[in-house]
Formats: C-alpha cells, sequence, structure tokens
C-alpha cells in the first residue's frame, strides 16, 4: 500500500494561503536561538545545563549516545520539561533551566529547542550539528 501510494503522488498542489515551509520553520527557529558548539555543549554540562538527547531508540542504538545525557524522545519532550505540566521531570520546575537538545543532525533539535522557548524555557538551545557533530569533534560517546 506504501509503495503504491509512493509510485502514484498527486501533482504539486499550491500551499494553502498562510501556511509556511519546513525550511522556513526551521529558519524562524534558528534566528530565535544561540546554537551551541560541540565543544560549548560539554562545557555547559560541566557547569551543569541539562543536555538531552530526543532521537528514538533506533537511531540511538545504530549511532551511539552522549554519556551523561538524558534520553526523552520528542513525541514528550514538552510535556517533561514545561513547568506548568503535570507529566513534568522533577528537575523541570524553573523557567530558567538550561536546556540543550540534541538530535542526530541538529534539525529536529531546533525546532524542538524553540517550542521549549515558546513555553517559556527561554534559555532552551541545540547542538549545532546533533550527535553527528558530537561524534566528529572527539568527545565521549557509548
Amino acid at each position: 500500500m506504501v509503495t503504491a501510494l509512493l509510485r502514484t503522488a498527486p501533482a504539486f498542489v499550491p500551499p494553502p494561503p498562510g501556511s509556511t515551509g519546513i525550511d522556513d520553520l526551521l529558519a524562524a527557529a534558528r534566528r530565535r536561538l544561540r546554537r551551541v558548539t560541540p565543544e560549548e555543549t560539554f562545557a555547559a554540562v560541566e557547569r551543569g545545563a541539562v543536555l538531552i538527547d530526543i532521537r528514538p531508540a533506533a537511531q540511538r542504538a545504530a549511532n551511539g549516545e552522549i554519556p551523561g545525557a538524558l534520553i526523552i524522545e520528542r513525541n514528550v519532550l514538552e510535556w517533561r520539561l514545561d513547568p506548568r505540566s503535570d507529566a513534568r521531570l522533577g528537575f523541570a520546575t524553573r523557567y530558567d533551566l538550561e536546556v540543550i537538545i540534541t538530535c542526530q543532525e541538529g534539525y529536529t533539535s531546533s525546532l524542538a529547542a524553540a517550542s521549549l522557548q515558546d513555553l517559556g524555557l527561554h534559555r532552551a538551545t541545540d547542538l549545532a550539528g546533533g550527535f553527528a557533530a558530537w561524534k566528529a569533534a572527539g568527545l565521549p560517546t557509548i
């Protein structure tokens, strides 16, 4: 069924008025962030920042993990970090919490960090280049 859908994709349909494409959403999110390098992330974690890996389990298993990163998959991130949420984690009680989000390559993490800023977590940002950049920088992985 899925293969048939891919082969019979409809002709391009113009986007609805007022909609925004993913490239524009990503650019807008990144304009709000002060993205951090792998080395800056390492230093921030050393001083107490929370590094959160939002990748799915299969991606972490295939590529590795950053020691000490908190695993919160993307689909529940906002509920776990919003201080107003009944589903928040125990440490998520402050809006000034320094949070750095990572994904595999630094795209989804930018959108996630901007979403956390929308919740009021004004120090939320992301790891530029994601786990791939962390690993390429020679920083610790498991």
